[in-house]
């Protein structure tokens, strides 16, 4: 079953949580559990910050937050449990029939999420993300055993060093020159390397079946 990292940009679509977390680019936050109930959410957030008092404040004054409750707090960490409205990004996730991986990274706007789930889901979580014009981009994707069957293993080293180096970012962080010369092969060469790779796991992540040819 297959693993994706995202990084979704939460302020893009004035996420209040994401839109918080950019008054404190320098803390972390760390959504450590989420519960949907009928008309609200259930939450736990841990903030890394060295400025919780001020945290506390513009938290306890969000008019998402209908109620909160400061569980823990010191000079370096304030774990705060609350209830709040359903977002739109939790919206795609929970449309698409996933849980995400807790904790769930939110630092200056922009969210890291870990999602393991069937290939279908993992489309249908793209897919919502995508109507709904919530900016993202993949940052890591993971294989299990079928990888071994999915990709050969020189495609299997391309794509990887591709997502690592930023080649997949926007924008691009290692163009496809840059990618070749760093795996010292031809730049036409690694076109092709990772059309093939990229056109089997495409066909794999939206559940239509691996590709056959090498």
């Amino acid at each position: 079953m297959p693993t994706v990292q995202l990084r979704i940009d939460g302020a893009a679509v004035d996420d209040w949580l994401a839109d918080l977390s950019t008054d404190f680019p320098e803390s972390e936050f760390r959504l450590l559990a989420t519960q949907p109930r009928e008309d609200d959410a259930l939450a736990l957030l841990e903030a890394r910050t060295e400025d919780g008092e001020r945290f506390v404040r513009r938290f306890e004054a969000a008019e998402e937050v209908l109620s909160s409750e400061t569980v823990y707090q010191d000079d370096r960490l304030v774990l705060v449990q609350f209830t709040t409205v359903v977002t739109d990004l939790y919206d795609a996730l929970r449309g698409s029939d996933n849980v995400s991986r807790y904790p769930t990274v939110l630092r200056d706007g922009w969210f890291s999420v870990t999602v393991t789930a069937p290939h279908e889901r993992l489309s249908n979580y793209v897919s919502e993300l995508a109507t709904s014009d919530i900016p993202y981009h993949v940052t890591s994707l993971e294989q299990s055993h079928e990888s071994d069957t999915l990709l050969t293993e020189r495609q299997w080293h391309i794509v990887t060093e591709a997502v690592g180096r930023g080649y997949y970012d926007s924008p691009r962080s290692c163009s496809l020159t840059e990618l070749a010369e760093i795996l010292g092969i031809h730049k036409s060469a690694a076109s092709r390397l990772l059309h093939r790779a990229e056109g089997r796991v495409m066909k794999q992540f939206a559940g239509r079946g691996s590709a056959t040819s090498p």
